[in-house]
């Protein structure tokens, strides 16, 4: 039987709570990590309801998308709801983790398990997430140096790209320095002008190694004052991971693609709302799970033909869509992020086999319960 500590390991795997935004609160709420886990539980909400369901169905670990505790407290009495709601976790012996923007951008994350759901392929990120920050390093050593040094920088950290390592660029040139008074040249003489053939070694780095492994080429260089360039690179932004998704599906009309979306999430009282013509073809969809007008700005003027998001407001609605951009699908929030439950759920059996039971709440945790 895993301990929850590995069970935590691998959710942070997926999901690591360094990608979380500033503002939010992921990671282990309450729970011994050193505690055996045989059940886990996925719900969107931790509401009093789904911490009920979790101790009734004997949860070890109950796996939630928006955080219980997203603003600091100074104390979680059971007289409020979210004590109430950590109290009958705690009280159960049922461990609490949240995993919310951090699963919102990743790959297996929200709003790819929505634009899955609904059936689009060729999935990209709307707002592609940053890359690790990386420098390029050059430097210029003798030709017989050349090895010694490529092998300093890589054991550095430096030359990883990817799913390789030792990645390092040479190319043969002159080198040309006069040695002036007080200096101690390993080649040639002081007042003399010298012309050395040389290797030019090129290698990228991620920027938290950069002390590193400037130590690492000046311990390495043969010469008492070496020549090196350190440049820092821009962003390429290729990450698979990122804020949204746009995919393709085969072109049908707007109103048989809500009725499609209306199909593929759970019913709730609220249901898909659209904005738009009906009879509009469409076939780029983007969609965000979560509230997800924040990206309306980035969508206007691409070639998506319809958004579908959660919580859209009514004046940024109604001029994003006078203004000719995308139709708007409006869907439920909790439905639109419930698309995740199975996925991440079916991540966890893949890994741990069956000696964890799983279960999803398909308990409706939307704040409104009917409409008229």
């Amino acid at each position: 039987m895993p301990t929850l500590s590995e069970i935590v390991d691998l959710l942070h795997g997926w999901y690591p709570p360094s990608t979380a935004d500033s503002w939010d609160a992921v990671g282990l709420v309450a729970g011994d990590p050193a505690a055996p886990v045989a059940k886990v539980m996925f719900a969107v909400d931790p509401t009093l309801d789904v911490a009920q369901e979790a101790v009734e169905w004997g949860a070890d670990l109950l796996v939630v998308h928006h955080p219980l505790f997203l603003t600091p407290v100074h104390g979680f009495a059971a007289t409020t709801p979210k004590g109430r709601t950590l109290h009958t976790l705690t009280q159960g012996g049922c461990a609490l983790l949240t995993a919310h923007t951090n699963a919102d951008q990743a790959v297996g994350g929200v709003s790819e398990a929505l634009a899955l759901a609904l059936g689009l392929s060729d999935l990209t990120p709307i707002r592609p997430a940053p890359g690790p920050a990386l420098d390029k390093v050059v430097t210029f050593v003798p030709h017989e140096h050349a090895e010694s040094m490529r092998a300093a920088l890589t054991a550095a950290g430096a030359g990883a790209i990817g799913d390789y390592d030792s990645c390092t660029f040479s190319t043969p040139g002159e080198g040309r320095f006069r040695p002036l008074d007080g200096a101690t040249p390993v080649i040639g003489s002081v007042g003399g002008l010298e012309v050395v053939p040389e290797t030019r070694v090129e290698s990228v780095l991620p920027r938290s190694r950069r002390a590193a492994v400037v130590r690492a080429l000046l311990d390495a260089h043969p010469y008492e004052e070496p020549a090196f360039d350190l440049i820092e690179l821009a962003d390429p932004l290729t990450a698979v991971t990122g804020t949204g998704r746009i995919g393709t599906l085969p072109e049908m009309s707007l109103r048989a693609f809500a009725a499609s979306v209306a199909e593929a999430l759970p019913a709730t009282a609220h249901g898909v709302r659209v904005g738009g013509d009906p009879d509009r073809v469409v076939r780029r969809i983007a969609v965000c799970g979560g509230a997800g007008d924040f990206l309306l700005d980035q969508l206007s003027g691409t070639d998506v033909d319809a958004y579908v998001t959660s919580d859209l407001r009514h004046h940024r609605a109604g001029e994003f869509v006078e203004s000719g951009g995308p139709a708007l699908v409006d869907v439920a929030h909790w439905a639109a992020e419930w698309t995740w439950l199975p996925v991440v759920e079916a991540k966890l059996v893949a890994a741990m086999g069956d000696t964890v039971s799983t279960r999803v709440s398909t308990r409706c945790t939307d704040p409104w319960q009917f409409r008229i």
